[in-house]
């Protein structure tokens, strides 16, 4: 089959691309390379991707390409270019959400019209349920999102069903729960964790450390959106969790242990927009997927630490 990847050169998008290739498809990798973090990083995702002769990486921005091409040679699309954080979407950085999220999905939704393509799933997240009072949190509790991140992101779900729904765009929608694993950008808490770990440095924890996440290995995320492209049911959403959830606190003394140095702790305020609580129920996924997570919190964090000490030469 021929898939093309939106958000390729990214943390979930290019270990996507990663799996899509070692089942024998071909991929178009697109991406608009922006500084949210550092480059070399992006760059080094896409060198095994670059190797592969049925893998073309595009550069380009969603809003401003001609994607009607694109579109038309695929079989399925992967939408999961975005701009990413909770944190950074409040205040005078918004617009880079507003545009990299709702405006540059509907413009891929707009290619995709009256095209042959057989599924477009869309990237989208546990933020859109906010502080959900159902644990676990089925895919049919009010979606009230707590930071604006999360408002754009359910802003492109209702946008994938109006497609799906006038002009047949075949969406679904995955809702990723707290992702983690090689790869992962900087600015998130577990690279963020095990980095100073390596360096000797203190970390900030928000809070007091008992907001728990069910954390999700990346290879278990990806497995899901790949098998998205021939199941599940179109205009449905389904939870993405890997089933390991645990409290902020515990998360670190399983970091002490496979550092094998206790991390030195700061805690600091809360911030706006974090939920107190999330945890995945996955039966639907599980029946409509085939979803299985199979990495726990300790083996996959052990991946993620192997992965950064490679960075680190």
């Amino acid at each position: 089959m021929k898939f093309l990847v939106t958000g390729a050169a990214g943390f979930i998008g290019s270990n996507l691309c990663d799996l899509l290739l070692k089942k024998g498809s071909e991929v178009v990798g697109v991406d608009s390379l922006t500084d949210y973090y550092e480059l070399s990083l992006k760059r080094r995702n896409l060198e095994s991707l670059e190797g592969e002769g049925r893998f073309t990486f595009i550069q380009g921005d969603l809003k401003n390409m001609d994607l009607g091409d694109l579109t038309a040679r695929a079989d399925a699309v992967f939408h999961l270019g975005a701009q990413p954080g909770v944190r950074a979407s409040w205040g005078s950085g918004f617009w880079h959400y507003t545009d990299d999220n709702l405006l540059a999905t509907q413009k891929l939704l707009e290619a995709c019209k009256g095209k042959t393509i057989e599924r477009f799933v869309f990237a989208s997240t546990s933020s859109v349920y906010g502080d959900s009072e159902t644990a676990p949190t089925p895919e049919d509790s009010p979606l009230l999102p707590i930071s604006p991140y999360g408002v754009t992101k359910m802003a492109c779900e209702h946008m994938c069903w109006l497609y799906l729904k006038q002009f047949g765009v075949p969406a679904l929608a995955l809702r990723y729960f707290t992702v983690y694993g090689p790869r992962q950008r900087p600015d998130m808490a577990f690279t963020k964790f095990l980095t100073a770990g390596m360096e000797g440095a203190s970390i900030e924890v928000y809070g007091d450390g008992e907001q728990t996440r069910d954390f999700t290995f990346v290879g278990d995320a990806v497995a899901a959106t790949a098998a998205a492209a021939e199941r599940g049911e179109l205009g449905e959403a389904y939870n993405i969790g890997g089933g390991s959830r645990a409290s902020v606190n515990q998360v670190i003394e399983i970091m002490n242990g496979i550092l094998e140095k206790p991390l030195d702790v700061r805690y600091v305020d809360t911030q706006k927009g974090d939920v107190r609580h999330t945890w995945a129920d996955t039966g639907k996924a599980r029946n409509a997927l085939g979803f299985s997570p199979e990495v726990d919190l300790e083996r996959g964090l052990g991946k993620q630490l192997a992965w950064l000490k490679s960075l680190a030469g």
